[in-house]
């Protein structure tokens, strides 16, 4: 038996002996996604590409659960984790099925380029729909648990392996994402843009990090000696493995110009601790070592740490040995995974607007009208980076599901999502006749509009009609405003259903229309959660992720990276709907909030205790938030420091505890150092933000608990 094939030994001892055996030129073409098999030492073939960001994606039926904007909707640690565990668990059933049939294909493997932990800093940005949202601790709460979801709790191996990407200061533009350098200050990474990767190297031991396409303050993220030497591998202690951004790596010499050749582009990245590459020009690595631009000991290192990751899979143990290779595949989209995902798409979605008209009393409607592109549309259920789904239930089928024949629907597709007709040959407004009819014999409209995958993505995605897949502005596109307001004049009712994965304006809505739902891309059971909480069999519970802007005209400047007038922590401006919000069906007292100490030390952990009651009438959960604001001028707005999601029955009360550790109330500087300054501070407990137009929104004001750190300014350690 060789050493490597020994499984009493570390990962490490194995996976040094078994690249020892190998080549140089093995060893480079190992380092391609679609690493090639080696017969001679039994390694199989692999490619590393894989894809779960709200399920199994891109190979067949999988679980298609809310996208991941929705899912940070719910605000909901603990079951950002079950979801992640599901996802993971049938990435191992479907795996196992492939490996039986031999199928090694893309899309077919264990590394999993999941969560994306970037943070969404301008509603313009066509992939901020993939994250967690705007806020750095939120993301990194959620980031952590789905990571911990996707590669499990055993002690000895990876259930699948999670990657963190795309490290780093990476939120468009996308149609300029090869050639692109973001300036960011010190500041800012380590207060906006680091602290989710921190998060998932240091807290959940993330197994592999994705670099950036862009550059960050001039240094291609894919060979950044910055990002990925000094502080991925060198503070945070980094035992991964890095793979480049798919095809990023030629970027260098043929966009970014800081290369002159492919050799010096390959060697720069993996001199700098980027293992694996996306594409096919490490191969170029042969020619690199005769050139003397890298070493083959560099190379057998980041090979090393790719065989590390496989056998923590399991994929060199006996078949036994490893609990994960006995999940059946009858898991796959099973009915215990729809529940969850229709429990899920409940969960995400955000009453941000409702006069009493919701929920709908289905005893005194004959005629409902749907109308709008959004309505029968399976694409804005799903978002990009999605598997298939045995099932999908758009909002117009899961009405339809619901009321059954007690009542009737009609339907308009209303408009075409971005184009002013939907029949090629027609004149424009072609179907608004088709609305105001539907609208006229309606006793209430349910009006579906927003956007769908084919307006917001990723650069390059088949369909993408605006900016390569960025959005002009945060207006409805095409002649959906026109067509919403038609809805309006017929003097019915109309209740707004908005399927996006970014913020849009809905300034005209909220001053005219009584009810509006944010739904986000729900998931294939989209369709039937929204019916659930139209019709009030189910309580909206989502709160936003990201700030929705009044206008357009006041975001900064897209390319602009200073986190200046950006977010909640930042934004001068009124919200339309803050961060942090959204409404429910029943009500919710906050009582007995306080602070185990209001002295801050350096060393020492402050607990928030708090009592939640549902005083409404329906059952229902709710979110306490816990902001902290550093009185200085220069500090940011207030920070989401605590969060606890708490589900009560009517009538129940429950105590919830949150603890705010020194780190909670520091701040980085200029030189990107975390200090905690000397100074008063103001802590939040609400269920809210504690701005102004939350307050108005809500109707309750967050308690506010004053606390002072009396010592000098202290460096707080990293």
């Amino acid at each position: 038996m060789e050493k490597y094939q020994d499984e009493s030994l570390s990962f490490e001892e194995r996976a040094k002996d078994l690249v020892s055996k190998m080549t140089l030129e093995e060893k480079v073409y190992q380092t391609l996604h679609g690493a090639p098999e080696i017969e001679r030492l039994g390694v199989k073939s692999y490619n590393y590409w894989n894809e779960a960001l709200h399920g199994v994606a891109r190979a067949g039926v999988a679980t298609v659960f809310p996208q991941a904007i929705g899912l940070a909707g719910t605000f909901d640690e603990d079951f950002i984790e079950e979801v992640a565990d599901c996802i993971s668990t049938e990435g191992r059933a479907k795996y196992n099925i492939q490996q039986k049939y031999g199928d090694t294909d893309i899309y077919k493997g264990l590394t999993f380029w999941s969560p994306n932990v970037n943070i969404f800093r301008d509603p313009r940005w066509g992939r901020g729909h993939e994250t967690f949202g705007e806020d750095p601790y939120l993301t990194s709460r959620l980031g952590v648990r789905f990571v911990n979801g996707i590669q499990g709790h055993d002690k000895k191996y990876l259930k699948a392996a999670a990657c963190a990407k795309h490290f780093a200061v990476h939120s468009g533009p996308e149609d300029e994402r090869h050639s692109f350098n973001a300036i960011s200050t010190k500041q800012d990474m380590r207060e906006t843009y680091l602290p989710a990767f921190k998060a998932c190297v240091k807290e959940a031991d993330v197994e592999v990090v994705m670099g950036a396409y862009n550059r960050t303050n001039d240094e291609p993220c894919c060979g950044s000696k910055t990002l990925l030497s000094d502080i991925l591998r060198g503070e945070w202690g980094f035992k991964g493995h890095v793979t480049s951004d798919c095809w990023a790596i030629k970027d260098f010499h043929e966009f970014h110009m800081v290369t002159n050749t492919p050799e010096e582009s390959v060697a720069l990245a993996m001199n700098n601790g980027c293992d694996l590459n996306c594409g096919n020009i490490n191969g170029k690595l042969l020619k690199a070592v005769e050139q003397g631009l890298i070493t083959e000991e560099t190379i057998t290192k980041s090979v090393e740490r790719l065989f590390v990751t496989r056998m923590k899979l399991g994929m060199f143990d006996s078949k036994d040995k490893v609990s994960f290779n006995d999940i059946p595949y009858e898991v796959v989209d099973c009915k215990e995974h729809q529940e969850l995902n229709l429990l899920a798409a409940k969960k995400s979605i955000c009453l941000l607007k409702n006069d009493n008209i919701l929920p709908l009393d289905i005893s005194k409607i004959k005629t409902i009208g749907v109308v709008g592109p959004n309505a029968n549309n399976r694409r804005s259920l799903v978002g990009n980076y999605e598997g298939t789904a045995s099932e999908y239930i758009t909002i117009l089928e899961g009405i339809k599901e619901y009321v059954g024949d007690d009542v009737r629907v009609m339907y308009s597709e209303g408009c075409h999502i971005c184009r002013d007709r939907i029949s090629g040959l027609a004149y424009d407004n072609d179907r608004t006749a088709e609305a105001k009819a539907v609208a006229e014999v309606s006793d209430v409209i349910i009006a579906c509009f927003g956007l769908d995958p084919s307006l917001e993505g990723e650069e390059g995605d088949q369909g993408n009609e605006f900016a390569s897949g960025d959005k002009p502005n945060i207006d409805f596109p095409g002649i959906q405003a026109d067509v919403l307001k038609a809805l309006y004049e017929s003097g019915k009712p109309v209740i707004l259903v908005n399927l996006s994965g970014s913020a849009l304006s809905f300034a005209w809505a909220e001053k005219h229309l009584p009810a509006i739902i944010q739904g986000w891309y729900p998931g294939a059971q989209g369709g039937r959660a929204m019916a659930q909480i139209l019709f009030g069999k189910a309580n909206p519970e989502g709160k936003l992720p990201v700030t929705f802007y009044k206008t357009s005209e006041e975001l900064p400047d897209f390319k602009d990276y200073s986190m200046k007038g950006r977010t909640y922590r930042y934004m001068e401006n009124e919200a339309l709907y803050p961060f942090g919000y959204g409404k429910s069906y029943t009500d919710y007292e906050l009582s007995d909030v306080s602070a185990d100490n209001t002295d801050i030390t350096p060393d020492g952990n402050i607990t928030i205790t708090a009592a939640l009651s549902n005083t409404g009438d329906y059952d229902g959960a709710e979110t306490v938030q816990v902001y902290v604001k550093c009185m200085k001028d220069d500090a940011p707005n207030y920070q989401l420091k605590g969060l606890k999601k708490l589900s009560l029955k009517s009538g129940e009360k429950a105590t919830v505890n949150i603890t705010l550790t020194p780190d909670s109330f520091a701040l980085y500087n200029e030189d990107g150092v975390k200090i905690l300054n000397s100074g008063a501070y103001k802590v939040y407990v609400g269920t809210s933000l504690p701005d102004a137009r939350s307050i108005e929104l809500t109707g309750k004001k967050p308690v506010c608990i004053n606390m002072t750190y009396s010592g000098p300014d202290t460096e707080i350690s990293e």
